[in-house]
């Protein structure tokens, strides 16, 4: 079952020039990782009343295959994703593959945040979205 979004990725190739924006909106850092399946360094913004809100995660390449790097070089930065919050990962994962999602990873990864796990999938209509599945243990 979906719980709800639990945060929207921007994908960047400045993350410390976009930090002052994110922080004149209020939020402040809060975890970082890196998701070495990707390539990409992640930090999650979020406001500090924020318990239960979804945070910001700034998505930055950290190799030249990583494929942030070649949305960066097609479409510039801005939204990335929009990652939801589940409690079974795999169930999701097949469910939404059932409704038209194409998977685009075969199996789940290991996220950037300790003990999360993540599958990506591309929704083509009606939005043309990537979309994240996050669980965490």
């Amino acid at each position: 079952m979906i719980l709800g979004i639990d945060h929207v990725g921007l994908a960047t190739d400045d993350p410390a020039g976009t930090a002052p924006f994110l922080a004149a909106l209020g939020l402040g850092p809060g975890d970082r990782g890196i998701a070495g399946d990707y390539g990409v360094a992640c930090e999650f913004w979020r406001y500090a009343d924020g318990i239960g809100q979804p945070s910001i995660e700034l998505v930055s390449p950290v190799r030249p295959d990583s494929p942030v790097a070649g949305r960066l070089a097609k479409q510039g930065p801005g939204l990335y994703h929009v990652a939801f919050g589940v409690d079974d990962l795999e169930s999701e994962f097949a469910r939404l593959r059932e409704h038209g999602f194409a998977a685009v990873d075969v199996q789940p990864c290991a996220g950037a945040r300790p003990g999360m796990r993540v599958a990506f999938m591309y929704a083509r209509k009606p939005a043309g979205l990537l979309i994240e599945l996050v669980q965490y243990s």
